[in-house]
């Protein structure tokens, strides 16, 4: 007699449940395919859903904005800043977090992942005193997800090239794809990629320039350009002792 191997049974709980993740994780990756190819911009300008869902904050992305430029009409409650530091050191940061429609993705999940971020006693606010604080309007700082081609246009004149997330004045937006998929040296670790996007971005925020990595072997400074190479150095996702105490 053909002997058989001892399977669970197909129509089982935990396969039922694993077919229902995988469904849910194709439908999710099949709609973020969709957004990226249309560009993800709703009639003219994109819209952006914040946290308490009260309504869509639309982003004004027709002309390029310089650095230092002051802050349009769709920027409701946001602040102009120069061009360096958003904030210096010891002050109150206030921010929202904002995913641009329809990306699969809600503001409030974002929001979780940034927020732990940021409120992580390893993050810029532990290590330099800085409180950072989300709230749902008048921030000093919009923490956006956007898809490639609105974060091209808001990032403008620096060249995202439709791949890498950016700080641009008073917003920090943040590559959609990069979000979902990170890089090949994260893909096993997206969460821990979307740790260091964050606190990248901001870092520039905060004032801090990029780094590179100090030699092969060494945890990379989170201001290093992970997302193009960690250049020898082994992934990390804090701001270093070195960083923290840099200008």
């Amino acid at each position: 007699m053909r002997s058989r191997s001892l399977r669970a049974h197909p129509d089982g709980p935990r396969h039922r449940a694993g077919r229902a993740a995988r469904s849910y994780r194709s439908a999710r990756a099949g709609l973020l395919l969709m957004v990226l190819a249309t560009g993800g911009v709703l009639a003219g300008a994109p819209l952006f859903s914040g946290v308490s869902d009260r309504g869509a904050l639309p982003v004004d992305v027709d002309q390029p904005r310089r650095p230092d430029a002051q802050v349009g009409p769709g920027l409701v409650g946001a602040q102009p800043v120069h061009p360096g530091a958003v904030v210096k050191r010891k002050e109150d940061v206030a921010y929202t977090v904002e995913v641009e429609r329809p990306l699969p993705f809600t503001p409030a999940e974002v929001a979780r992942e940034v927020e732990a971020t940021l409120r992580d006693p390893r993050s810029w606010g532990g290590r330099l005193g800085v409180t950072l604080r989300r709230v749902e309007a008048r921030p000093g700082l919009r923490i956006l997800l956007a898809t490639p081609a609105t974060t091209d246009a808001l990032c403008a004149p620096l060249d995202t090239a439709g791949r890498v997330s950016c700080r641009n004045g008073p917003l920090v937006v943040l590559n959609a794809v990069r979000w979902a998929s990170a890089v090949p040296w994260y893909a096993d670790a997206v969460s821990s990629y979307r740790t260091y996007v964050v606190n990248h971005e901001v870092g520039h925020a905060l004032g801090r320039p990029h780094q590179r990595c100090p030699g092969p072997g060494s945890p990379a400074p989170v201001m290093q350009q992970q997302t193009y190479g960690l250049q020898g150095c082994r992934r990390s996702v804090w701001p270093s002792p070195a960083e923290v105490g840099g200008s």
